[in-house]
């Protein structure tokens, strides 16, 4: 592994004028092929194999009059204290606004609220539904304001006039804001490396392998269904991932140029070793995040993906077009200074002391306290986990937002003057081959005897004659658990029914969707960890050639989850520090979170894990103790790993500015996430446990070491290179075809020693 990257990266800086150019060639394709190919994506939600997603797919073909697949809305109108809506003015200005309403854009049906007796007991409140033809994601923002606009007319009767619903949603989009951690990377760059040309590379290859993997998702919406959630999660994780693996290549490319000189030995040997761990880092990224496809939920199937292959880029951009990059500017990078601190003269090829030495004497002091040190950070990070117990999942709905919109304000009046159960109504499906009507009937008897049920409507019978629809009414709100009892309890008649009636039941509708959900979430949570847990463990062991490193990476993952789930619970949940994060209402975690969380985490906790042990490993096959294995691991790379960490929490907190809450959530925890497993647990965790195993951390069984081929990401075969100094040439000037064919016999040779050594 080292010795092929060691080629790839001297050729590309030799040859920085050919890479640069396939580069150029290969992002003008992508823009070319984003701007012509790609299609429209979508924003549906579907899950498939589901009671509820099933009944859906059944109303589509047998009652297209119900319109399931399309948007909707609720309004809501109120009539002045101490007055009705059934006064003729009033009256007047409800139904002047309904006949606004029937004439707006995509909407296809508006229920008249006389005529459905959707009135509450007290005459002030009434409601009307508001059916589109088109879904959710189709219904633009000019189709949003024109609903809203007409709302004016029954406002300047005096009424309160708001409304909410699917059809008002906020849809997924870029914003200037999310890219605020771009600041956050740039500062820390400049910091890190004391100079603006070396900061400027890994933001200047973070964006072309976002640019390309972003052309890719837009290229593949033209061909298949990709939700429109993708291209966020791909940003997201290509600007955080894609600067965080060229600060590492950098960061090694200057400390070997120290030894090596400024060209193309300095940057091979730096692509080969720290490219090493970049690639073993983006597999178990790459690997996290297209496991997500093996949940079934087409949503989460393509934000995974999308996002995977943005990482693949990532990695690609940063062993390729960063060496290339360096060939142009290789010496002015190597000069620059070590960041605010001025560096002491190198005693040796691994010195690099800065005047403090905070990484080296951290490590030195975890190793020396580990005891206590684990007690702490095991202790500390058990109690930021203790709110997880509390958890609730659930869809968002209009009581999450800000108690100013108007869709918060619908959600309220809606409970206030009908009862929580109108925001989350239930649809149940009556299919009969005989009298529908008859046993739709029979239906309704059943479930309005159960507990928790207000109402059950009339049947509405589709054009089939086979088919009919009942709307039953909880007395609790949609995310309540006694609303989720009652679905399963009409699920646990349908048996029943069947022998009674004859007829199918199915329960379907938001609530509804919404349980089903966070049951096929929940039940596919322990095969999805088992297959990224175990795929990364293989990867770990075949890097570091042990046992216990792959194990330990996997429960200190287990840590940080746990501690970022206490979090969200925390912020999201119970509203601490709401105001800080943006956090307008509390409420349940929308249920797509704890798996993509888990995804997502799991692979940026391993780039930490390689980033820190590659060094250690380096050690080690050098021959140091292991606490000197330790602390040459830190001395090294403890600044990287920490202007990464908070390079990537910047980039993730951008996203916390998101108005969409499954936005919102995601960046908070993953920015919470990542620094509390490279600060906690990598760089703390971490030391502790390797200094108190000692050399039983690198034990491997002989029949298993004969077994796992040999991938040598420490960089031994390049150790076998004699040290070869070579003066910087000017940027400018090319090299000779001698020389690029110098290189690969180069490589070769050493290849061939690194075999003859084994």
């Amino acid at each position: 592994m080292a010795t092929l990257l060691y080629k790839i990266g001297r050729f590309s800086y030799r040859r920085r004028l050919v890479v640069l150019g396939l580069w150029l060639v290969l992002m003008a394709l992508a823009g070319t092929g984003a701007a012509t190919l790609s299609g429209k994506m979508s924003n549906s939600f579907d899950i498939p194999g589901t009671e509820s997603q099933k009944a859906i797919s059944r109303l589509a073909d047998r009652f297209p009059d119900a319109h399931v697949g399309g948007a909707t809305a609720q309004v809501v109108f109120v009539a002045p204290s101490g007055s009705t809506l059934t006064t003729s003015a009033n009256r007047a200005a409800v139904e002047q606004t309904v006949t606004g309403l029937k004439g707006t854009p995509k909407v296809v049906a508006v229920t008249d609220p006389y005529r459905t007796r959707a009135l509450s007991a007290d005459g002030r409140y009434a409601l009307v539904q508001v059916s589109y033809t088109a879904p959710s994601g189709d219904v633009t923002t000019a189709d949003r304001k024109a609903l809203l606009n007409t709302l004016d007319t029954g406002r300047a009767a005096g009424l309160t006039v708001e409304a909410g619903g699917t059809a008002l949603g906020v849809q997924a989009e870029q914003s200037t804001t999310q890219l605020t951690g771009l600041v956050v990377a740039a500062l820390v760059l400049v910091i890190t490396f004391g100079s603006l040309l070396a900061a400027g590379l890994p933001l200047l290859t973070a964006l072309v392998g976002v640019g390309a993997g972003l052309s890719a998702v837009a290229i593949a919406s033209g061909f298949v269904d990709v939700n429109a959630n993708s291209t966020v999660l791909a940003l997201m994780l290509g600007l955080a991932v894609g600067i965080d693996y060229a600060l590492f290549i950098v960061s090694r490319f200057r400390q070997e140029a120290r030894e090596h000189g400024a060209g193309p030995e300095a940057a091979g040997r730096a692509v080969g070793r720290a490219g090493s761990a970049v690639v073993f880092a983006g597999l178990t990224v790459v690997i996290a995040l297209a496991g997500l496809s093996v949940v079934g939920i087409p949503v989460l199937r393509s934000m995974g993906l999308a996002a995977a292959a943005t990482v693949a880029l990532a990695v690609l951009v940063a062993v390729t077009l960063l060496p290339a990059l360096l060939g142009f500017a290789g010496g002015r990078v190597a000069r620059g200074r070590s960041g605010l601190f001025p560096r002491r003269p190198a005693s040796g090829p691994d010195d690099t002391r800065t005047a403090v030495a905070m990484g080296e004497r951290w490590a030195r002091f975890v190793t020396r306290f580990r005891i206590p040190v684990l007690i702490v950070a095991l202790g500390g990070l058990l109690t930021v986990a203790l709110p997880l117990s509390q958890l609730r999942l659930a869809l968002p709905d209009d009581g999450t937002y800000p108690a100013a919109s108007t869709q918060r304000k619908a959600y309220d009046l809606i409970r206030e003057g009908f009862g929580p159960g109108f925001n989350g109504p239930l649809t149940v499906v009556v299919d009969a081959d005989g009298n529908v009507r008859a046993g739709a009937a029979r239906v309704a008897t059943a479930i309005q005897v159960l507990p928790d049920v207000v109402a059950v409507g009339a049947p509405r019978l589709g054009a089939d004659g086979e088919t009919a629809l009942l709307t039953v009414i909880p007395k609790s709100g949609p995310t309540d658990q006694a609303t989720t009892d009652l679905v399963n309890a009409i699920r646990d008649e349908e048996a029943a029914l069947r022998r009674s009636t004859g007829a199918d039941v199915a329960v379907t509708g938001t609530t509804a969707l919404n349980i089903d959900v966070s049951r096929k979430i929940g039940d596919a949570l322990l095969p999805y960890l088992a297959i990224i847990v175990g795929l990364a463990v293989l990867l770990l062991m075949l890097a570091f050639r042990s046992v216990l490193i792959p194990l330990k990476a996997t429960l200190g993952f287990l840590l940080s989850i746990g501690a970022t789930f206490g979090a969200v619970v925390a912020v999201f949940q119970w509203g601490w520090l709401g105001s800080v994060f943006g956090v307008h209402e509390t409420g349940p975690i929308v249920n797509l979170l704890p798996i993509l969380l888990v995804g997502i985490l799991f692979g940026l906790a391993m780039d930490y894990q390689v980033f820190l042990v590659s060094r250690m490993r380096e050690a080690h096959v050098r021959g140091d103790a292991p606490v000197q294995a330790v602390v040459a691991g830190f001395r090294t790379n403890a600044r990287v790993v920490t202007a990464a960490a908070v390079i990537m929490a910047g980039v993730f907190s951008g996203f916390i500015l998101s108005d969409q809450v499954l936005v919102k959530s995601i960046g908070f925890a993953l920015a919470f996430g990542v620094l509390v497993d490279a600060f906690v647990v990598r760089m703390t965790i971490v030391p502790a446990l390797m200094s108190l195993l000692g050399p039983a951390a690198w034990w491997l069984p002989r029949g298993l070491d004969r077994i796992l081929p040999k991938v040598d990401i420490e960089g031994r075969g390049l150790a076998a290179r004699p040290a070869v100094s070579e003066p910087v040439r000017p940027e400018s000037e090319p090299e000779s075809e001698s020389e690029t064919e110098s290189e690969f016999r180069d490589g070769q040779a050493i290849e061939s020693r690194d075999h003859a050594g084994r």
